[in-house]
């Protein structure tokens, strides 16, 4: 208890509040959004119906060759970020371990809140923790959509499904199923990505910071259930 008081005792009370605001408002969107779209199109329950529908293309191919080709461009996009975010947590680890002068650095710059060392750390420590996220789910992708590549490779032929020894509708729903998995966990670690930059504008203010998080939630949604590729994708 008394350890936890301290820890409270760290930052002021609007520091905590902007803090739980910001992880409340990732939560809150993550499962508004996987509701949301349960009525609405989103960018990812539409794709993922053309996952399924590719899958469904591939029991009719003798050849799938073009289906190996799709899925390993698909992981390209997961294996760039996992590689990008092992580069951010270096650097990020690498300012922990100078962080009077990096802590002197940030104030420096216009408007930068004026704050402890170890306030500084504990700024540091949460953006830490958010990339570690976005490293885990980055790489739990490309061994979602290696998984996805398998079954695909060990679909039965053409043949087989005509004579009815095996459903087409059953693999198109495990096959499409498990690359939608893949891009649904590829997609929480874009949102890390996107969150870490209201992150950034902790550094300034609490007030900046509660306010970039409801900016950034935003942009996502726009993205997500508004944006112009949404429409084009429901179209026809």
């Amino acid at each position: 208890m008394k350890a936890l008081l301290t820890l409270l005792a760290v930052l002021p009370w609007y520091e905590w509040a902007a803090l739980v605001w910001f992880f409340a408002a990732w939560t809150g969107y993550a499962r508004f959004a996987k509701r949301r779209a349960t009525r609405q199109p989103s960018i990812l329950a539409s794709t993922n119906r053309v996952r399924r529908e590719w899958m469904l293309q591939t029991t009719y191919r003798d050849v799938r060759v073009v289906d190996g080709v799709v899925v390993q461009s698909l992981s390209t996009s997961p294996s760039f970020f996992a590689s990008t975010t092992i580069l951010i947590i270096g650097g990020l680890l690498a300012i922990l371990g100078t962080t009077d002068k990096a802590s002197e650095l940030v104030q420096e710059l216009p408007f930068a809140a004026r704050t402890s060392t170890l306030v500084f750390d504990l700024k540091l420590l949460v953006m830490l923790m958010v990339f570690i996220y976005a490293f885990f789910r980055f790489t739990w992708s490309m061994r979602q959509y290696t998984f996805g590549a398998l079954l695909i490779g060990s679909a039965p032929e053409p043949k087989a499904f005509d004579e009815g020894k095996v459903s087409r509708e059953a693999f198109a729903d495990r096959a499409g199923g498990v690359m939608a998995l893949a891009a649904e966990t590829f997609n929480d670690g874009l949102r890390a990505y996107y969150l870490s930059f209201a992150l950034i504008a902790w550094f300034f203010s609490p007030l900046v910071f509660a306010i970039a998080t409801a900016v950034v939630v935003y942009v996502l949604y726009q993205r997500e259930f508004q944006s112009d590729v949404l429409g084009a994708l429901n179209r026809g």
